[in-house]
């Protein structure tokens, strides 16, 4: 991590977020992202703290650099967390995706909760959203971020297997769905290079407690800025 920055500055968790290697960077928002109010949550509800320089800890913290450069990055070339040139990622065991493919389908959340099942049976539709639509959705859903930790690693390199957890707040609505304020969690399992497998039914059900709201209200839950600038 680059010693001349502050404290201010650094994040904990996160490469290629700050420093002389991202003067150059293209970021969606013009500037790096604060994970500063997730930082919190994650170190509020992990159930996990893993010794320094531990496997667990890089393999966690390799996610959340992976996870910071495919929401905030523009260009493909400034990504330093995977090879450019043999990176796709398969979710549930979907076709493997490259960068280019993947953002074709959105992006971001669109493109991991793409789904099979028939159009009247999706309460999140990724065929009708876009990577700004997905990723508004979800950040007004969890006003504090959807955090990450890394439960278990169950084999290091040259293929690293891993077992995840997502958590957050539904403090804001999702698809005409009030806030609950209830904790929304899923777990799954990952296999480096790069294959996800979960239930995208775990995080959709706790979206949808809420009582059904008017059309629009929604979007009006845009107020807070701090909102575009987390992953």
């Amino acid at each position: 991590m680059d010693s001349s920055l502050t404290d201010q500055q650094q994040d904990k968790y996160r490469s290629y977020l700050h420093g002389e290697g991202e003067k150059n960077t293209n970021w969606k928002l013009g500037a790096p992202p604060n994970y500063d109010t997730v930082n919190k949550l994650f170190e509020e509800g992990r159930t996990k703290i893993w010794p320094p320089a531990s496997l667990e800890e890089k393999v966690q913290n390799l996610v959340k650099t992976w996870e910071m450069e495919m929401f905030n990055k523009i260009s493909f070339p400034d990504y330093k967390s995977v090879k450019l040139q043999n990176f796709t990622v398969s979710v549930n065991g979907r076709k493997p995706l490259s960068l280019e493919e993947s953002r074709k389908l959105g992006g971001g959340y669109n493109s991991f909760m793409q789904t099979t099942l028939p159009e009247n049976l999706r309460g999140y539709n990724p065929a009708q959203e876009t990577e700004h639509s997905s990723h508004l959705a979800f950040t007004t859903a969890f006003p504090r971020g959807f955090a990450l930790e890394v439960i278990q690693v169950y084999s290091g390199p040259p293929s690293i297997v891993y077992k995840f957890r997502n958590w957050g707040y539904m403090e804001g609505p999702f698809k005409g769905h009030a806030p609950t304020g209830e904790l929304v969690q899923l777990y799954g399992i990952s296999i480096f290079e790069v294959e996800f497998f979960f239930d995208r039914g775990e995080l959709l059900g706790g979206l949808m407690k809420g009582e059904k709201l008017a059309s629009g209200t929604d979007q009006a839950a845009l107020s807070c800025p701090f909102l575009r600038n987390t992953g």
